[in-house]
């Protein structure tokens, strides 16, 4: 017996107390709460940096995060680990359909010389602005004068990666409306691999970044007109959620709306926010 990795390339167990550091500092650098139950998930998450670290324990691995210079390189991939990257094209379509309705029509009224920014904030692989993209781009085709802009930020710069590309298996376009897929979606030409590919001038539309949502200085230099930040929220406790929908705000214009997931709110926040619609807020004085 040696205090090494074993031959099937595990390290030791995870311990409680290796949970309870390591859980702690996920919620101090990212906001993500951690339940004793998250514990089998977490430790089998993470064991694939343990091995290539060539590490063999959790404390090892904690003390590499916080201690050794080499630290701050490997949060980049712990949270690319940890972090839940659910998403899909169209998702909630009724945000889509009100945004298209009701905010851009209102937009051309009373600001038709300035551009519509929209902020995707946890964009995941790319899904939520280009569908984004996609609205954006039909309703300026209807009106010549409008301009916007997309900003689409995450914290995991695995799947910005994938985000860029924009290269998904072919069922995952299949919520896209067929008029949308036949404009902005390219087949691949070996048909046996099942993907497709957001056009490239769809892809240009978007400005993608690695953002952390917990850091102060997150809020955007130019306030955004709406802003996505759906399904986000339910992964962090109320304090932090009330500090993320504060940054929110601030990064949004007056008269701006805030997106949320269908089971997320704002109820019981001292925010300048109002309910336009189901899970829709618009920015007060």
């Amino acid at each position: 017996m040696t205090d090494s990795i074993t031959l099937e390339g595990f390290a030791k167990p995870m311990t409680d107390r290796e949970f309870m550091l390591l859980r702690e500092f996920i919620h101090t650098q990212c906001g993500i709460k951690m339940p004793p139950v998250k514990k089998i998930m977490l430790e089998a998450r993470l064991q694939k940096r343990l091995r290539s670290l060539a590490i063999t324990s959790f404390g090892e691995y904690f003390e590499h995060l916080t201690e050794s210079p080499a630290g701050k390189k490997e949060l980049v991939n712990m949270i690319d680990c940890v972090t839940t990257n659910k998403t899909d094209f169209f998702r909630e379509p009724a945000h889509f359909s009100y945004l298209a309705e009701n905010i851009l029509p209102e937009f051309m009224l009373t600001e038709a010389e300035g551009a519509f920014m929209v902020w995707s904030a946890g964009c995941s692989s790319g899904e939520e602005p280009y569908s984004l993209a996609m609205v954006l781009r039909e309703f300026r085709e209807k009106h010549p004068g409008f301009r916007f802009s997309i900003f689409a930020t995450d914290i995991s710069t695995k799947v910005l990666e994938k985000a860029q590309l924009g290269i998904y298996d072919e069922e995952r376009v299949a919520p896209v409306p067929s008029d949308l897929k036949q404009k902005f979606v390219m087949r691949s030409k070996d048909r046996s691999k099942g993907l497709v590919r957001i056009i490239p001038a769809l892809r240009s539309l978007v400005q993608f970044q690695r953002v952390n949502l917990m850091d102060e200085r997150c809020a955007l230099s130019e306030a955004a007109d709406a802003i996505f930040c759906r399904n986000v929220m339910i992964y962090f406790e109320r304090a932090t959620q009330e500090r993320l929908l504060g940054r929110l705000c601030q990064s949004l214009k007056q008269g701006g709306y805030l997106f949320l997931g269908h089971s997320e709110t704002v109820h019981g926040f001292d925010l300048p926010l109002v309910r336009v619609n189901s899970t829709v807020y618009r920015k007060m004085s």
